[in-house]
């Protein structure tokens, strides 16, 4: 059984195939500047195959076309029959999915409603579902959504204290992102550690270039630091996270600021980026700290802090912690910024070695022996949880 896992964006599509006998990875790649001009294709293969072509795509179908036919001319599939299903990473669900989905036009409809909620997520998802229904119409698909995890949070971790009405009528609550990451690496966590997955307290931290973090209690999540939208929660690379709100009303009453100007500053140049002046990089923080600039130092203590609160309040919400997991780019590869995120969590029970500490992108556990919280570090994989959703609901169908 062969997935495809496509991921669409507004001009790009990045996409894996992956062989579920062994799960193993046929191909993986990106269509980047879709639309636009100078407009590629590249991709690496299993065996190390590694290319790039450059080739004019003009919309998503072509992009797909183009895929497929890269798949086939390098030998990862004879053909597109043996692609036997497209599992697709959508970003919003709302209140209607909380789970995984078989693509049909009622599906395809209540996506489409999603969309003001994710403008600038579902639209492009939805782009990538119709262009795959177009080019493999006899091919099942699956949305596996971002937001599905977190739909178990109780009413009180995800109601706004505004009028109920808004939430009645708009569908304004705390939604969460992420899902699927932090859906995989709890799982992996409890299995690392030969434990049952619904009998632990683990709070996952899944920290990129967008971080959120998130409260998992006996298998199930009950809160997390996103919200509405993915600009909630903790100060990330270019996003502001959680502000004051009339902080916004002031820029608009007083300094004449738009809707796309609100949009740009909150999530375009805010962030680490906008307190150090200097990049979103961590990695950039890191060597400009290291030489001595304030503002890099400032930057990587905001983001450890709001981090570190989060873990606290989401023992605190448990009424306990077993398990702190780091995954994603950040909390993968930077020891530093897991150092300054632990620091004075001792009280929790949260210790770690600092040599082991030095690892990056493997799974590990980095606590001290007899630390009473164990500190995993879990690489997370979004497209082997797509393509394994897309597998469970595939044979689910079929029992039915």
């Amino acid at each position: 059984m062969k997935i495809l896992v496509i991921n669409t964006g507004s001009s790009s599509l990045k996409y894996q195939l992956i062989d579920m006998k062994n799960e193993k990875v046929l191909a993986k790649g990106l269509c980047d500047r879709i639309g636009l001009g100078g407009s590629f294709i590249k991709q690496t293969t299993n065996n190390g195959g590694e290319l790039k072509k450059e080739t004019e795509l003009k919309n998503h179908n072509e992009a797909i076309t183009k895929t497929i036919s890269l798949l086939t001319d390098s030998g990862v599939i004879r053909s597109m029959d043996e692609i036997t299903a497209v599992g697709h990473r959508v970003v919003h669900g709302g209140e209607k999915f909380c789970k995984s989905a078989l693509i049909d036009e009622e599906v395809i409809k209540a996506i489409e409603e999603c969309i003001i909620l994710a403008p600038l997520h579902n639209g492009p998802n939805m782009i990538g579902i119709k262009a795959c229904r177009e080019i493999l119409p006899n091919v099942p698909m699956v949305a596996v959504f971002d937001t599905a995890f977190h739909q178990t949070m109780p009413e009180k971790a995800y109601i706004y204290a505004l009028p109920y009405s808004f939430y009645e009528e708009k569908g304004i609550r705390r939604y969460g992102f992420h899902g699927t990451s932090h859906k995989y690496v709890a799982q992996r966590a409890a299995a690392f550690l030969n434990k049952p997955f619904d009998t632990l307290k683990i709070v996952t931290c899944h920290l990129g270039n967008g971080s959120s973090i998130c409260a998992v209690k006996n298998g199930a999540a009950v809160d997390t630091s996103m919200g509405y939208t993915p600009l909630e929660g903790v100060a990330m690379g270019t996003r502001c996270g959680s502000i004051d709100p009339a902080i916004v009303t002031g820029l608009i009453e007083h300094d004449n600021y738009d809707a796309a100007m609100l949009n740009e500053l909150l999530n375009k140049k805010s962030g680490v980026l906008g307190i150090s002046g200097i990049s979103s990089d961590f990695r950039d923080l890191d060597e400009a700290a290291k030489g001595g600039c304030d503002r890099a130092e400032l930057a990587l203590n905001v983001f450890s802090y709001q981090v570190k609160k989060y873990i606290g309040a989401y023992a605190a919400a448990m009424g306990g912690l077993d398990v702190l997991v780091f995954t994603a780019g950040i909390g993968e590869n930077n020891g530093d910024v897991r150092k300054r995120i632990v620091e004075d969590l001792e009280f929790l029970g949260v210790e770690i070695d600092y040599e082991k500490n030095n690892a990056r992108g493997i799974e590990i556990d980095i606590s001290k022996p007899n630390a009473k919280v164990r500190t995993l570090i879990i690489p997370t994989n979004e497209e082997l949880a797509i393509a394994r959703e897309t597998v469970s609901l595939l044979n689910n169908s079929k029992k039915q």
